[in-house]
Order: structure tokens, then C-alpha cells, then sequence
């Protein structure tokens, strides 16, 4: 029988590398509808597709590893790590190519195709790296978790801002995820730039949790708009309207988030015991 360190909801370390699988593969479907709108004109269009629906198999074959030969679990993560950032860069690149290189104005940059999107990769490469680098039990990781989901809410606040302005905030709603990606942002700086209280660990958590449900709300907007949208085919209407998976990168860094607060808490826990 495992011991209770050994139980898979004791150990941070599996619950980020399940986030990482499950969003690698969840960003197939979120691709394909992407770069459904040119139709992968461009066969490069293709290699974040294919990135995604291998690099999760991957992983897990990685993870099956972890226990008894966790070198080939740290090989085979930095592999998968190392790949998606710099299919995440590269896409930022060809995004802002599209246009923004060509004009270099605000207009170009929120016209252009959305530069900030391959940032996903990115982020999941450096969390599968971090997590191969640091001990998973450590303050330091705790901390570089939580700064991962702030670097994805202020992607998300650029994103929202960028992607709102292509319609000039026609409702004034469309403003809800950049002021609510902005209020993440400050609450989950603090931890990383001073000491807090579990009070404060606890009101960080709420935060997220109310930030999971702008995401919500949003994913039923956008779900509900492109159903209602011009064509009679839904499936264009999802292609050409609004992105429905956008949104739910709220709830999913409130994932993130939880996990990181989590540990930070169980380090202020661990420091109030032996200062005792």
C-alpha cells in the first residue's frame, strides 16, 4: 500500500504534469478550429497540430517511468518541454508576420492573427521543465508556479484586450476578462514580491475562483453567440466568430494557481510548525 506521500493527490509534481498533458492535447481541438479560418493554408500551420497530438502520448509514457526510472521521466520531459517552447515562439513570430512586421502599428498588431495564442506552448514547455528542476516540495517551486499563472493572465489580459478591440468593445461586457485579468494579476504578484499571510494565500484562492467564473461566462457568450451567428452551419459560425475556447483559460489558471497556492500554503504551514 502506498504511503500518504506516495498517494497521487499528495504530490504537486503529477497534478502539474496532468495539467500539462491535458492541455497539450486540449490545445488539438482549439488548433484545428484556429487555423480552420485559411484552412492551413500554410503547411507549417500543421506542426502545432501534430505537436499536440503526439507530445501528450509522449508524457504519459514518460510517466509511467517517474517511479522506477525517472531519468527517462526527466529525458523525455524536457524533450516535450524544450519542443513546445519553441513551437510557441515560433508561432508568435509567424503570427505577428501575418501583418504587424509589415506596418509595426497598434492596428496591425490587434488585426494581425493572434500573436499571444502560441504563448501556451510556451508556458507548458517551461512548467514541464521547471517541474523536472526543482523539488516539487519547495518553496522556489510554489513560486515559480504561481509566476507562470500570472504570465498567463497577463497573457490573457493582452489577449482579451487585442482580440475585444477588433469591435471596438461593441458590448460593454467584452471588458469584463481584460479589468478581471488585471485584478488576477495584482492579487498574485503580491506573494511572489513579499511575505503573506494565510489569510492572503486563502483571499488569492477566492480570487481564482471568481476568475474561473468570468471564464464560464464567457465560454456561454461566445457559445451562445456563434450558435446564433449568421451561418446556417454552426460549425462556421465556431470557426469564424467568436473563439469559444478563449475563456477557458480562466478556470484553467485558476487550476494552475490553486496548485501553486496550495503548496505555498503548505510552506507556511510547515515554516508556523517549526518556528513554534
Amino acid at each position: 500500500m502506498p504511503g500518504p506521500s506516495e498517494r497521487c493527490w499528495n504530490q504537486p509534481e503529477l497534478w502539474v504534469e496532468a495539467f500539462a498533458v491535458l492541455n497539450i492535447g486540449f490545445l488539438t481541438f482549439d488548433i484545428y478550429l484556429a487555423h480552420s479560418v485559411n484552412q492551413f493554408r500554410n503547411r507549417a500551420e500543421y506542426i502545432p497540430l501534430l505537436f499536440s497530438a503526439t507530445a501528450p502520448i509522449v508524457l504519459i509514457l514518460a510517466l509511467t517511468q517517474r517511479k522506477h526510472r525517472r531519468s527517462i521521466w526527466k529525458i523525455l520531459g524536457h524533450l516535450v518541454g524544450w519542443t513546445a517552447i519553441f513551437v510557441g515562439l515560433t508561432g508568435v513570430i509567424l503570427h505577428l508576420e501575418s501583418r504587424f512586421f509589415y506596418q509595426r502599428t497598434i492596428q496591425s498588431l490587434t488585426y494581425s492573427a493572434p500573436f499571444a495564442a502560441p504563448l501556451a506552448y510556451t508556458g507548458l514547455g517551461f512548467l514541464l521543465v521547471m517541474n523536472r528542476m526543482i523539488d516539487s516540495e519547495s518553496l522556489e517551486w510554489a513560486q515559480w508556479i504561481l509566476l507562470f499563472t500570472l504570465g498567463g493572465f497577463f497573457g490573457n489580459f493582452v489577449f482579451s484586450l487585442a482580440d475585444h478591440a477588433e469591435n471596438g468593445f461593441f458590448y460593454h461586457v467584452e471588458w469584463a476578462p481584460v479589468v478581471a485579468s488585471a485584478i488576477a494579476i495584482g492579487f498574485l504578484t503580491v506573494p511572489l514580491i513579499v511575505t503573506v499571510s494565510r489569510l492572503f494565500i486563502d483571499l488569492c484562492a477566492a480570487v481564482l475562483v471568481l476568475e474561473a467564473g468570468v471564464g464560464l461566462w464567457g465560454f456561454v457568450l461566445h457559445t451562445m453567440g456563434n450558435l446564433t451567428g449568421p451561418s446556417i452551419h454552426a460549425f462556421n459560425n465556431f470557426i469564424y466568430g467568436a473563439p469559444p475556447m478563449a475563456p477557458l483559460l480562466f478556470p484553467n489558471l485558476m487550476v494552475l494557481g490553486t496548485i501553486g497556492l496550495w503548496q505555498l500554503r503548505q510552506n507556511q504551514d510547515y515554516l508556523a510548525r517549526t518556528r513554534g
